[in-house]
């Protein structure tokens, strides 16, 4: 008979499996399709994946049940078979351990490492869920893996130990910083888990053999428990349309003796590795005896703090209070100027310097807005606050960049002195002027406002300290032209939650809505600017009412611009967009005008009448 899972790693190193959504790709099983589906549809293709690392040499086989939870099956439509999808994949394991071999229950982070709307609540009961199916096969037990900050690991874990005290093994996806993304040190995140009730902590995926080594030594001097490591084979090279990894078998032979050595007791492969690395791990750990692991003392938990940034060390920024200081103050005006869409830049520099000369309190960019390519905005932005002192307050769209780019992007506002932005979807880009751009989306709306405020924490997307802190002023945006207000309402909240700064609202073009939109927000502590778009003619009433989301025209003003055009509706525009302002300025301090057509005269015009009713008197330096 066997013995059960935690004495057997204390008396020698486990074999764990490789791959298997990787193995399954290079086997000619396409990406975009749930692989755990397969339990079902192809048990015979999973079972021989399994038997193949078995006759490598594995000992603990994985079940092929990695995503298989409702939030990650419901993308496929499958949340209502999480049930016969794990029950399924456990027993196929089973059939291929054989009786010497070890099952353990795959269980994955379901963030994966994004700051997600998912509640907390959501995810108790997608894991409790998953585990339950898995417990009730007969697994020997759980493993827990891919995690990327403590919070979710921790979260999990205490679902497993409520339903059963079988052996935990947990695995975080750390780069070799080895640092969580939610700002713990490996150490401390090792012993978080250790008092969680963990058997087993170590890593997987992310990085291959060498970054993981070099996370597996940060634990030394806490590490009380086994270790597990389940390396990439290498980085991933994207070549003629598929995925390769380089890193050889025997390369993961040689480094199996060194893991063991740091006190893993369970040793594997991740992405990219196949039955032949784990062949050579076999081989490699074939009568090795481990050592017994040291007693270590328990330590204090500390997160990471990171200092504010030394003097001399900050980039040039402005010496006026941030909009959502001044705007508490007085009638503060944001005013959109769109970005060319050609190299020209002078009638843009043009109309940035006349709005702040008629009092600007910043000039925002929009973020190729309609899916339309334009220049840059940090470049056009760092330009209007070089050459002309006007602060520039930058969209960043969630379709363009993923989270690489969207960091870098932040990282590079920050040193430029460009700290006000707001966070946008994006609109898709299959609707702009380049069709056949993807659009990228790795984050929501409330996404990258929790991770842009994670920088002004002193700390990375990927968790790594950033040695000072940035200082950004979050915007969110919000549409009150919706038929449930009070749905809208609670949306945006969720983006307050997230750690919205204020809020700029798409145009509204019907006094009324002003009035409710103050009501069923006056419970809101951030302010609100609210959005006036004067209209250019008839056609582009039309144009935004019935072609542009987010936009709505009453039937009055639909009617007033009808068949105006050049200056005559430019100057019909002007009077309804006062008549806007006359309510507005009673109900909001805040007040975004947009400029159409680069019309600047207009949002000039506008502005002066915020000045003339709210009674501010401008500097003579102003004109």
């Amino acid at each position: 008979m066997k013995p059960d899972l935690r004495q057997a790693w204390e008396n020698q190193v486990l074999i764990g499996d490789g791959a298997i959504g990787t193995y399954l790709y290079q086997l000619g099983f396409p990406v975009g399709i749930s692989y755990e589906e397969l339990n079902l549809t192809s048990p015979e293709v999973i079972g021989n994946v399994h038997r193949q690392y078995v006759d490598a040499g594995a000992q603990l086989i994985e079940t092929n049940t990695f995503s298989a939870n409702y939030d990650k099956l419901s993308k496929y439509g499958l949340e209502s078979k999480v049930g016969e999808i794990n029950r399924a994949g456990v027993r196929i394991a089973r059939e291929a351990a054989g009786r010497d071999g070890y099952v353990v229950g795959a269980v994955g982070s379901i963030r994966a490492g994004r700051r997600s709307n998912i509640s907390t609540g959501e995810l108790k009961r997608y894991f409790e869920e998953q585990l339950s199916v898995l417990l009730s096969e007969g697994v020997d037990g759980i493993l827990l893996e891919t995690f990327y900050d403590v919070e979710e690991i921790q979260l999990a874990l205490q679902q497993v130990r409520k339903l059963t005290d079988l052996p935990v093994i947990c695995q975080f996806a750390v780069e070799n910083i080895a640092r969580t993304l939610d700002g713990f040190s490996m150490q401390d995140a090792y012993r978080i888990l250790s008092q969680e009730g963990a058997d087993v902590i170590g890593f997987n995926c992310r990085t291959g053999p060498n970054g993981i080594m070099r996370a597996l030594e940060t634990l030394s001097g806490v590490m009380n428990l086994p270790a597990s490591v389940y390396p990439n084979a290498g980085i991933a090279d994207y070549v003629d349309g598929e995925f390769r990894y380089g890193a050889s078998p025997e390369y993961f032979g040689q480094m199996a003796v060194p893991f063991a050595d740091l006190g893993a007791r369970i040793i594997g492969g991740c992405c990219g590795t196949t039955p032949a690395h784990i062949a050579e791990i076999a081989s490699a750990l074939s009568g090795y005896v481990p050592s017994p692991l040291p007693e270590v003392e328990p330590a204090e938990i500390n997160r990471i703090v990171i200092q504010e940034p030394a003097e001399g060390n900050q980039p040039e920024r402005s010496s006026e209070p941030s909009l959502v200081d001044l705007v508490k103050e007085r009638h503060t005006v944001i005013v959109e100027l769109d970005p060319p869409r050609d190299l020209d830049i002078t009638k843009f520099m043009k109309g940035a310097e006349a709005l702040k000369n008629a009092g600007a309190d910043a000039l925002t960019l929009a973020d190729n807005s309609l899916a339309v390519t334009r220049m840059s905005n940090m470049a056009l932005g760092h330009l209007v606050q070089a050459r002309i002192g006007l602060r520039p307050l930058i969209h960043i769209a969630c379709r363009d960049r993923n989270l690489i780019g969207t960091q870098s992007h932040m990282m590079g506002f920050d040193a430029l002195g460009i700290d006000h932005v707001l966070a946008v979807t994006g609109d898709p880009a299959r609707f702009g002027d380049l069709p056949g751009s993807s659009s990228v989306y790795d984050m929501t709306s409330f996404e990258i406002i929790r991770m842009i405020k994670q920088l002004n924490e002193g700390i990375a997307f990927s968790g790594k300290p950033l040695k000072q802190k940035a200082k950004f002023v979050v915007g969110a945006a919000f549409n009150p032209n919706v038929r449930h207000l009070d749905k809208a309402v609670a949306r945006l909240e969720k983006k307050i939650a997230s750690g919205a700064d204020y809020v700029m609202t798409q145009p509204v073009y019907d006094p009324e809505l002003i009035v409710r939109l103050r009501e069923a927000t006056a419970h809101l502590d951030i302010p609100i600017f609210i959005g006036i778009m004067p209209l250019a003619s008839g056609r582009n009433a039309e144009y935004l009412h019935n072609e542009v989301p987010g936009i709505q025209l009453s039937d009055e003003v639909r009617s007033r611009m009808a068949g105006l055009e050049g200056e005559a509706g430019r100057a019909m525009g002007v009077q309804i967009g006062k008549e806007l302002l006359d309510v507005a300025t009673k109900h909001f301090n805040g007040i975004y005008l947009m400029t159409p057509f680069m019309f600047y005269e207009m949002s000039v015009q506008l502005m002066e009448y915020v000045w003339e009713i709210s009674g501010r008197r401008l500097s003579p330096l102003f004109h």
